[in-house]
């Protein structure tokens, strides 16, 4: 997982400021928006959580670009995400994410970034069609 030139994260679920969630403070803690953008995947409602998987097919998931504000603390920062994702687990767990470099669309510019790609299966779940959980969770209220 170590791709040191990359100190940029992309968030589509919980870790999004739309959330407001415990994770949310951490990242806003650490990270400086840089803005809205989007990367080639499919977002599947699991319930509690969206979940990403990768796609070729033209379909974008919406989110967050955010860049470290200290490099040097880019490693640490990272790590504790990883935990919050699940990526690094016991024996008896499974890994549900795993953390990959994407392309994301910013504006007219491509840039990479750091995302949790989900590790589980799918089959049964709903797309998330828009491939924004926010709007999603505003039309199912």
């Amino acid at each position: 997982m170590k791709n040191p030139e990359v100190y940029q994260l992309f968030v589509y679920g919980s870790l999004r400021s739309g959330f407001r969630s415990p994770a949310y403070e951490y990242i806003s803690r650490y990270f400086d928006l840089v803005g809205a953008g989007k990367v080639k995947g499919q977002l599947f409602d699991l319930g509690t959580y969206p979940a990403a998987k990768p796609s070729d097919q033209n379909k974008f998931i919406i989110g967050e670009l955010y860049r470290i504000r200290n490099e040097k603390e880019f490693t640490w920062a990272m790590g504790q995400l990883d935990d919050y994702e699940g990526v690094h687990v016991g024996f008896d767990e499974t890994q549900l994410y795993r953390r990959e470099v994407t392309e994301v669309y910013i504006g007219d510019k491509i840039t990479n970034a750091w995302i949790y790609w989900y590790q589980g299966d799918v089959s049964d779940k709903p797309i998330i069609e828009s491939g924004d959980v926010l709007q999603y969770m505003d039309q199912k209220k």
